[in-house]
Formats: structure tokens, C-alpha cells, sequence
């Protein structure tokens, strides 16, 4: 199964692609979007959606997981966040690829082992999960641990468990 995992952002929204081969996971690609800070929101949003577009034409993820907001302390942020969330989401559902969603809390320790665990743990864990990964970036860590997660999620559900 290859799944596609995003870590939402409109300004860098990190992507990873593995490969899930029951307890086995394979690394396949990495990335992370960007969007010109300049231009207006619904371009922005727009070109989001055509790079995910895209990586879902090269890759033909099984299946997808994004990270859950966190509330931003700046609530204009936050809601930025959530329209790029929104567009993402909306890109791979229209696709038929199903996404699961999974709390910051969760991907850190599904990935690390604790809830709060720095970027860097993460970036780490990721590296031992997926040897001979070149990370592309922070947000594509991220990106990687959230599909990671949905593996083990996903392994689990299949279980039973």
C-alpha cells in the first residue's frame, strides 16, 4: 500500500510517500509545496491544490493521512492553516483516496514514543523508521511521520486491534 502523508501549511506543506508492506515500511519520495507569501490566498490555495494534483498523478498513492490543526495563538494564522488544510483535503477526496487524520500529539508518539517530542526527535525516528532517507525538509519530515502513523494505524485496523 503506498501511502501519502501531508503536513498542511500554506506557506510549505510538507509530503512523503512510503510504501507499507505489513510490518515493513519503504520510503518512495519526499517534498514539501511552496506557495509565494505575495500572491493572494486563492492563488495560493490554487497552487497547493495543482502540486498535490500533480504528486497524486506521478505517485497513485492507496491512501493518504494528514496532520490535524493545532490552534495557532494568532487565530488569522490558524485559519489560513485550515483553508490550506481544506484544499488538500478536498484534492485527494476528490482523487477517491480516503485520508485519515491524525493529531500532532499522536504522530509524535506513534513516531517517537511521546506526545511532545521536538521536530528534530521526529526528523530522527524518521531517519531510523525509513534508512537512507534524504528528508527534503522539516515540513516533509513531518509529512513522513504522519504516513508512517497511518501504516501503523492502518496494520492495526487490519489486525483487529
Amino acid at each position: 500500500m503506498k501511502i501519502l502523508g501531508l503536513d498542511p501549511g500554506l506557506g510549505s506543506t510538507g509530503w512523503g510517500l512510503i510504501q507499507a508492506e505489513g510490518n515493513r515500511l519503504k520510503h518512495l519520495d519526499n517534498g514539501q509545496l511552496k506557495t509565494d507569501p505575495k500572491a493572494p490566498l486563492p492563488q495560493r490555495l490554487s497552487h497547493l491544490a495543482s502540486q498535490l494534483e500533480a504528486i497524486i498523478a506521478d505517485h497513485a498513492p492507496d491512501s493518504a493521512a494528514a496532520e490535524e490543526i493545532f490552534v495557532n495563538k494568532n487565530p488569522r494564522s490558524t485559519l489560513k492553516l485550515a483553508q490550506a488544510r481544506g484544499a488538500l483535503l478536498c484534492i485527494a477526496a476528490s482523487r477517491g483516496i480516503i485520508v485519515g487524520e491524525y493529531a500532532p500529539s499522536l504522530v509524535k508518539k506513534a513516531v517517537v514514543g511521546t506526545g511532545g517530542a521536538d521536530k528534530a526527535q521526529v526528523q530522527a525516528m524518521v531517519k531510523i523508521l525509513l534508512p537512507g532517507v534524504t528528508i527534503a525538509g522539516p515540513d516533509a519530515a513531518d509529512a513522513l511521520a504522519v504516513a508512517i502513523t497511518h501504516a501503523h494505524h492502518a496494520q492495526s485496523a487490519r489486525r483487529g486491534l
